[in-house]
Protein backbone atom coordinates (compact mmCIF):
# COMPACT_ATOMS: atom_id res chain seq x y z
CA UNK A 1 0.00 0.00 0.00
CA UNK A 2 1.04 3.80 -0.96
CA UNK A 3 2.23 6.16 1.49
CA UNK A 4 0.53 9.59 1.37
CA UNK A 5 2.53 12.45 2.48
CA UNK A 6 0.70 13.92 5.29
CA UNK A 7 2.01 17.64 4.88
CA UNK A 8 -0.02 17.33 1.61
CA UNK A 9 -3.37 17.10 3.20
CA UNK A 10 -2.77 20.47 4.97
CA UNK A 11 -2.85 22.57 1.51
CA UNK A 12 -5.23 20.69 -0.47
CA UNK A 13 -9.22 21.46 -0.30
CA UNK A 14 -12.21 19.42 -1.59
CA UNK A 15 -12.32 21.19 -5.21
CA UNK A 16 -16.49 20.73 -4.67
CA UNK A 17 -17.14 22.25 -1.34
CA UNK A 18 -13.30 24.08 -0.96
CA UNK A 19 -13.25 22.72 2.09
CA UNK A 20 -10.31 20.56 4.25
CA UNK A 21 -10.57 17.00 3.93
CA UNK A 22 -9.79 13.89 5.76
CA UNK A 23 -7.43 11.45 5.00
CA UNK A 24 -8.92 7.78 5.33
CA UNK A 25 -5.65 5.37 5.34
CA UNK A 26 -7.51 2.29 5.27
CA UNK A 27 -9.16 2.94 2.26
CA UNK A 28 -6.05 4.80 0.39
CA UNK A 29 -8.69 8.10 0.05
CA UNK A 30 -9.97 11.76 0.99
CA UNK A 31 -12.84 12.81 2.72
CA UNK A 32 -14.99 15.45 2.21
CA UNK A 33 -17.90 14.97 4.87
CA UNK A 34 -19.68 18.26 3.04
CA UNK A 35 -19.30 17.37 -0.37
CA UNK A 36 -20.28 13.80 0.66
CA UNK A 37 -17.58 12.20 -1.95
CA UNK A 38 -13.95 10.53 -1.07
CA UNK A 39 -11.25 11.22 -3.97
CA UNK A 40 -9.12 8.44 -4.86
CA UNK A 41 -5.10 8.39 -4.11
CA UNK A 42 -3.01 6.34 -6.35
CA UNK A 43 0.29 5.65 -6.21
CA UNK A 44 0.38 7.79 -3.34
CA UNK A 45 -1.21 11.26 -5.47
CA UNK A 46 -4.74 12.01 -4.69
CA UNK A 47 -6.62 12.09 -7.62
CA UNK A 48 -8.90 15.62 -7.01
CA UNK A 49 -10.86 15.36 -9.79
CA UNK A 50 -14.93 15.33 -9.22
CA UNK A 51 -15.01 12.51 -12.04
CA UNK A 52 -12.74 10.12 -9.76
CA UNK A 53 -14.72 10.59 -6.64
CA UNK A 54 -16.74 8.17 -5.01
CA UNK A 55 -19.69 9.30 -3.33
CA UNK A 56 -20.22 8.54 0.31
CA UNK A 57 -22.74 6.33 1.74
CA UNK A 58 -25.57 7.73 3.84
CA UNK A 59 -24.64 6.30 7.45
Amino acid sequence: MSSFNSELLKILICPISKEPLQYDEKNQELISQKAGVAYPIRDGVPIMLADEARALKDN
